[in-house]
Parts: structure tokens; C-alpha cells; sequence
């Protein structure tokens, strides 16, 4: 398979790229090292043919790269990320996740592409859903309520109207809280690489509000394998890719302070406004349609997400 990977340098798209270079497919590498880095292509580069292309995809140009590769399955993870930026910019937000995402399709459609894999949130396009609906299925009512959202919600929208006027088959994945190696403790960062690094360091690790916010966390190696799966399988689909548990943001520093020989409890600081209370979604469709099911237990993710820390500090 020749495949494309926009944002194929960042965290969660990296791991995507390994382990299709793992498994032989040719892959080019579309990412404008905004948040990624060429450092994250050194095991794909060594397992397989990986080619970078340095393009912001919102930037003319983009389809024309895109179709020039002339691949087979096109994987989508390349977004303005920080939820947070979003409310505070929508319009840079949309320039990625709206304008940047016509202009992957457009390539997409030019170069042929037969599908295209989607990155979506599932922490975002169900909006705040009553504890009650938790874990959120996939027939939960899209609500957004954050502009990262709801430019993720048009995203699927328009894969779906490329479908129907062109013909490119499309799957789109609604990742809840991913976390692993890779992932920077800086920016926009999950809480457990902020965990990590605060931990490692000596310093205190900060939760804001009371700590019971919950959310579903998931393996960052785990996502890879739900994205290589869907490249044939899911067409028209709307997949939810978690655990389908929730974990306390208290327990996730239980777990990771015991795993990184800390006794110290953590600061507590005021709840962050527009935080979600709880969070998790049931992934059961995507046992069904793409034979997924998470592999890695919390408790192994952390340890390798500290190890990473710590081989990096080394």
C-alpha cells in the first residue's frame, strides 16, 4: 500500500507511520514540524521507505503535494490540537481543521486516493453528555461545544459529501484521551506526559478542580493499530476509539506517582473553566467493524510512557 500520513511527524500520527513502515507500506510524510518533529520518523525511516514532506496544510500548494504522492489510503491526523486555542482563536482553528482539511481531500481526490482515515474526538464532537449515556456510543447526538469540535464534526461532514461526489470511502475515528511516548509535556499535552515530566523531575504535579474529572485513556500504540486497521475496513463509518472506562484524574497520579517512586501528593489548584466532568467511550462498533479492542492496560502504558521519559532524560 502506498500510503500518506498528514501530521505523520506529531505524536499520535508518528506512531502511525511506524507501524505502517513496520509492515512494509511505502509512506509519505506531509507535516509542517509545528509540534512534530523529524526525530519521531527515526524508527519508520529504519524499517521502512518513509519520504517528509514539510507543508502546512492549510497552505496552497497542499493538494497538489498530496496528489503528486498519488496514494492509496490517505491517514488525517494533522489539526490544531489545544481545545483551548480553539476558543480563544476559532479562526486559526478553522484555517487547520476546516480549510486544512478541504485541502487534504482535494489532494486526495486528485491523486486518486480510494480512502481516506480521519482523526477526529470523541472527547469533543459528543459535546458534555449526561453521566447517565457514559460510555458515549456512537448514536449519541453530536453536540460540539468548543470550536475544536465542531471543526471536527465538519471534518466527518465533509468526508461524507466526498463519498457521496467522488466516490473516496472514508473512516472516520473518534479517539478519546490518548497517551505514550512522544507526547510533549509542554503545550497542549495530555495530562499524563505532563504527569511524567513533573514527576520525573522532582517537581509537583498540579490537578485542577477536585480531581474526580474523569477521562478514557488510551494507548498511543493501540490508536496506531485502529487507524492501519480502518484503511480497509469501516468505510462510512463513525468509530469510537477508547477504552470505554472512565479513570479519575486523582487515580491516574495514584497510579503514576507509585509507578515513578513518588509519595508526594499534588498541588490541587482551581477547576479550569469549560473542563469536562467525565468522559469515556464505548468502542464496542469498533470491536465489531474493525475487529479493534484496546491491548494495553493503563498501568503497562504508564510504565512505558515513564520509561520514554526517562531514556529521553538519559
Amino acid at each position: 500500500m502506498r500510503a500518506l500520513v498528514t501530521g505523520g511527524a506529531g505524536f499520535i500520527g508518528s506512531a502511525v507511520v511506524d507501524r505502517l513502515a513496520a509492515e512494509g507500506h511505502s509512506v509519505d510524510v506531509v507535516d509542517d514540524l509545528s509540534t512534530g518533529s523529524e526525530a519521531n520518523l527515526e524508527d519508520a525511516r529504519a524499517a521502512g521507505e518513509v519520504t517528509l514532506h514539510e507543508q502546512d496544510i492549510a497552505e496552497e500548494g497542499t493538494e497538489e503535494l498530496i496528489g503528486g504522492a498519488r496514494p492509496e489510503v490517505v491517514f488525517h491526523l494533522a489539526a490544531q490540537a489545544d481545545v483551548r486555542v480553539s476558543v480563544s482563536d476559532p479562526v486559526r482553528d478553522a484555517r487547520v481543521n476546516v480549510i486544512g482539511t478541504l485541502r487534504v481531500l482535494e489532494g486526495a481526490r486528485q491523486g486518486g486516493a480510494g480512502k481516506v482515515v480521519f482523526a477526529s474526538s470523541g472527547g469533543t464532537i459528543y459535546g458534555e453528555p449526561d453521566p447517565s449515556a457514559l460510555p458515549v456510543d456512537e448514536s449519541h447526538p453530536q453536540h460540539p461545544v468548543s470550536p475544536y469540535g465542531v471543526a471536527k464534526k465538519v471534518g466527518t461532514d465533509y468526508l461524507g459529501a466526498y463519498r457521496a461526489l467522488h466516490g473516496i470511502d472514508f473512516t472516520s475515528l473518534a479517539l478519546s484521551n490518548v497517551y505514550g511516548p512522544r507526547q510533549d509535556p509542554f503545550g497542549e499535552a495530555g495530562v499524563v506526559a505532563i504527569f511524567a515530566g513533573h514527576l520525573l523531575a522532582g517537581d509537583r504535579c498540579t490537578v485542577f478542580g477536585e480531581g474526580e474529572q474523569t477521562r478514557d485513556f488510551v494507548y498511543v500504540a493501540d490508536v496506531a493499530d485502529a487507524f492501519v486497521r480502518a484503511a480497509t475496513a469501516g468505510g462510512g463509518s463513525v468509530l469510537n476509539i477508547g477504552s470505554g472506562h472512565e479513570t479519575s484524574v486523582n487515580r491516574l497520579y495514584e497510579l503514576m506517582a507509585a509507578a515513578a517512586g513518588v509519595s508526594d501528593p499534588p498541588e490541587y489548584a482551581p477547576a479550569r473553566p469549560g473542563e469536562l466532568d467525565r468522559s469515556a467511550l464505548d468502542p464496542s462498533r469498533a470491536k465489531d467493524v474493525l475487529g479493534w479492542a484496546p491491548a494495553t492496560s493503563l498501568e503497562d502504558g504508564i510504565a512505558r510512557v515513564l520509561d520514554w521519559f526517562r531514556e529521553r532524560a538519559a
